[in-house]
């Protein structure tokens, strides 16, 4: 038995030079950690904007990055619109395989 080690991005990771993805021996295959904000039903589309903004801009400098990297963090900023798909379409894969495995909530 041999180990290999990869990472679980579909790109390489600023992390760890050098390590393959997954994804290069199982096609299609990702699995990272999502972070973001979220308000209340009902937040005003201008605050909303405000709060994405300032988030990217606050993601986006150096000394933020870097921290973040240090504790072995990779940072990205998006669009409320990107992020409101990234979720979306992990609700719908999760949930799936869930279904799949036939786990059941009680």
């Amino acid at each position: 038995m041999s180990l290999v080690a990869a990472v679980t991005t579909s790109q390489p990771s600023a992390l760890a030079p050098g390590l393959p993805s997954v994804a290069e021996s199982l096609p299609g295959y990702e699995s990272v950690q999502m972070y973001g904000l979220f308000a209340p039903a009902g937040t005003p589309e201008s605050i909303i904007k405000r709060l994405n903004q300032e988030s990217v801009r606050f993601l986006s400098t150096v000394k933020t990055r870097e921290q973040f990297l240090a504790a072995g963090v990779e940072t990205s900023g998006s669009t409320t619109q990107v992020f409101a798909s990234a979720v979306k379409s992990e609700v719908t894969r999760m949930g799936k395989v869930i279904s799949d495995a036939g786990i059941r909530l009680e």
